[in-house]
């Protein structure tokens, strides 16, 4: 039995080689907690990849680690057959294991899609693969999955989503092939049914928001908000920080789903139905903080410059803002055009808030933007209307 470490993507590996059993248990503990001792709890994972065996001896060392540190141990990479190990003796709900990762090639297979977080491509008549970005992490990935699962089991129309793969250095996610097209595709094909595709559009959207999930499904929104708040300490004043944080408390509790980026080019049809394909961001919370994100892809991103809106959507910028304000009108059922004009300006104060709590993620280029987006969205706008925003709130 060999253990051995080394530093990932900023994280601790501890690597398992061989067989545990009762003969190297002791020295095996010794050597893991040796690596633990030295670093944070949150920084590091034992990686299974060349493990051959465990037994119940081992086991027990992964529980005694579990709790020195107080939190879930993650094991990587681990084969089937310790898999089954782990399953049987019931440590699967202990530990956050992981099977190996099967290696998947997309060489020569047709690229079908592609949006800020990666290129889909199709695999075979059944399956598509969604190859991610190198910077985003298995377990960004892996929540991605999680949420497309749970949605689907919950009623909403959803791609269905298969295993993780390694795709090179990069993760995927395989999900079954809608044989269609992105909705934004065939808008832009079809102009002369953008009425009937927008109607679809907010039924969709409707269906979504009014679907009432169990406690805990997903993140509340309002607990996201409050974690981002204090990673804006170096553009915001304590005032600032007051502001926001009293229109984040102000978000009532809310058991229905957001989608965080509910945008044509995220949405299939299938045999008439919408679907939805993409699902990185899924949230509880109220459906207006929903309609803030579709402001943000329809309304505020075409007219900003340089913005690559069009590719993800799949349209023109005119009839992405055209779709937009159809999109507006009809969710909200609003018909004269002064009183849309109203009520867009508030949502843009809500997509203003929105925009201010993303720099929040610590993204590259949410960071990037932070001084613009504090000179031009934070005080002109969040700060003088933070009650017309958390009145948005309560009425929903």
């Amino acid at each position: 039995m060999k253990v051995t470490t080394q530093t990932q993507d900023g994280k601790r590996v501890i690597r398992l080689e061989g067989h545990v059993d009762s003969g190297n248990a002791a020295q095996v503990e010794e050597e893991i907690m040796k690596a633990v001792n030295e670093i944070q709890p949150d920084d590091f994972y034992i990686d299974a990849d060349a493990l051959e065996y465990i037994s119940s001896a081992g086991l027990r060392v992964l529980m005694k680690l579990r709790k020195q540190i107080g939190k879930e141990v993650t094991v990587m990479n681990v084969s089937p057959e310790v898999y089954d190990i782990f399953d049987t003796t019931g440590f699967t709900e202990l530990l956050n294991v992981n099977k190996k990762l099967r290696t998947i090639s997309v060489e020569g297979c047709p690229e079908i899609g592609k949006g800020g977080n990666g290129t889909v491509y199709r695999l075979d008549d059944d399956t598509i693969v969604k190859v991610y970005k190198p910077w985003m992490t298995f377990e960004e990935i892996e929540r991605e999955r999680n949420f497309a699962k749970t949605a689907f089991v919950n009623g909403i129309p959803s791609v269905i989503a298969y295993d993780m793969v390694k795709c090179g250095d990069c993760f995927g996610i395989v999900f079954e092939m809608l044989k269609s097209d992105t909705l934004g595709h065939q808008m832009a094909a079809h102009p002369e049914k953008l009425k009937e595709y927008v109607g679809k559009y907010v039924e969709l959207a409707k269906t979504l928001h009014n679907t009432h999930v169990p406690a805990n499904t997903f993140a509340n929104i309002r607990d996201i908000l409050r974690e981002r708040l204090p990673k804006l300490k170096e553009w915001c004043s304590d005032e600032e920080l007051s502001v926001l944080a009293d229109i984040i408390n102000s978000i009532p509790d809310c058991d229905t789903i957001i989608h965080n980026d509910l945008h044509p080019g995220n949405i299939m049809i299938q045999d008439g139905e919408l679907v939805l394909i993409d699902m990185p961001e899924v949230t509880m919370g109220p459906p207006i903080y929903d309609l803030a994100a579709i402001f943000r892809d329809l309304i505020s991103a075409p007219q900003a410059p340089g913005s690559v809106i069009e590719q993800s959507v799949g349209m023109p910028k005119e009839m992405i803002m055209q779709v937009g304000q159809m999109f507006f009108a009809g969710y909200i059922g609003i018909t004269s055009p002064e009183e849309l004009e109203v009520y867009m300006k508030k949502m843009g104060l809500l997509y203003a808030f929105n925009a201010v709590l993303v720099v929040g993620t610590g993204a590259e280029g949410a960071i990037k933007s932070a001084p613009r987006i504090m000179e031009y969205l934070l005080r002109p706008m969040v700060i003088p209307n933070a009650e017309i925003i958390k009145q948005m709130f309560r009425e929903g």
